[in-house]
């Protein structure tokens, strides 16, 4: 039996949330789905494993609401504030605890007691914090940054990542002890491509979400451009596949969504597209070369890394010293540089967390070993909602 989730409706609910809807029809989801629920009644920490744009918030919520607890259910991103705001935010403040707070303030553990806390990208939390986060845990009980009176709570934490927390640990990034406390309850999120079942129905459910808003009855698929959904990769997820459906909604002319309608990212088209056979069996002349393109793409990659590893062979037999710092100096720099400076921007790149990028820009001279502050690409708006949302 099918199964959707949706973000509560609001109109204060920022338009960048990763994924606003998450369906249960393809066996990996329908087991995924009665293990998120057999979870719920305990009240064990949970982490929720899954990429960018999978749904894991969703997940999160589903579990809050099959969980029978009454409290409230906060959602806040670990990756949203610098590493001087998070602190206060979490556990509160007490006025004159630091400068610029003019009165005692709550933080999301007292926000979310009796109820779930959702604390996404958890891997961005600083070691620091890490600590408390751990101290919370085992207590039960909060105590405000510039207060010594300990707060009772009643609080289930549920954690997200999109990152290998085990590998984490090992680089030392992240706690050991955290990581075990946090993940009693592990539950892996696939990606898209993984649970193709899912596709058509959610392809489905925003074609008559959107064509609500305008008005409009809903509008089928095409068949190719049904086969196009089922076959591409969907690196972005569900957030991608309802920004092409909204898109092809908007340029479709016809009586149905055509294949032509739906504007798809190049970097899909490889790894789905061309690994199920779809170019080759059903696409016309326009999209075999596109797949060519792309397999093309992939060969210039495989060959820029085969010669990497070719200079590193060489530079191993001349005996480099700190060859290791080098590397990791040359890559930074680059990667850096690259991104215009900005810092998310790397982190992404890279494909590691923005407190690792920090860290590495600091140990390279990069930026200054006391740089603080709101990080480049991640407005502070003051707005709870938007940092809720971790401006995704």
């Amino acid at each position: 039996m099918e199964r959707v989730l949706t973000l509560p409706q609001s109109p204060s609910a920022p338009l960048s949330i990763r994924a606003k809807a998450l369906v249960f029809h393809d066996p990996a989801s329908l087991q995924l789905l009665a293990q998120v629920e057999r979870v719920a009644c305990s009240d064990a920490t949970a982490l929720i494993i899954g990429e960018t744009g999978t749904g894991k918030e969703l997940v999160a919520r589903h579990l809050h609401h099959c969980s029978g607890r009454h409290g409230p259910f906060v959602a806040v991103n670990c990756g949203a504030f610098s590493e001087s705001l998070i602190d206060a935010e979490l556990f509160g403040h007490e006025s004159g605890a630091y400068t610029g707070a003019t009165g005692a303030r709550a933080g999301w553990f007292e926000a979310a007691n009796g109820g779930t806390l959702f604390l996404d990208e958890i891997g961005d939390l600083p070691l620091a914090l890490q600590v408390k986060l751990l101290r919370v845990l085992q207590e039960r009980q909060v105590v405000r940054l510039g207060s010594r009176k300990a707060i009772p709570l009643d609080v289930r934490l549920v954690a997200a990542t999109n990152i290998d927390l085990a590998r984490a640990v090992e680089a030392q990034h992240f706690r050991a002890d955290l990581y075990y406390r946090l993940s009693v309850a592990t539950l892996v999120l696939p990606a898209l491509r993984q649970r193709p079942g899912d596709i058509l129905p959610l392809a489905q459910h925003f074609i008559h979400q959107y064509c609500q808003r305008q008005g409009r009855p809903d509008v089928p698929l095409s068949p190719a451009a049904a086969t196009a959904l089922v076959h591409y990769s969907w690196p972005g997820n569900i957030r991608e596949l309802e920004n092409v459906i909204h898109y092809a909604l908007i340029v479709a002319r016809g009586a149905q969504v055509e294949l032509d309608d739906l504007r798809m990212s190049p970097l899909g088209q490889g790894a789905g597209a061309v690994g199920s056979g779809w170019i080759a069996a059903d696409a016309g002349p326009h999209d075999a070369r596109a797949g060519g393109a792309d397999l093309a793409t992939a060969s210039t990659a495989a060959d820029a890394l085969q010669r990497l590893a070719d200079a590193f062979r060489d530079l191993l037999d001349d005996g480099r010293p700190a060859l290791y710092e080098a590397v990791e100096a040359a890559l930074i720099r680059t990667a850096f540089a690259h991104a215009q400076s900005n810092q998310v921007q790397t982190a992404r790149e890279l494909g590691v967390t923005r407190n690792t990028v920090r860290t590495l820009l600091k140990r390279h001279g990069l930026i200054p070993q006391n740089g603080a502050g709101v990080v480049s690409g991640w407005p502070d708006t003051g707005r709870h909602e938007d940092r809720a949302a971790g401006w995704r």
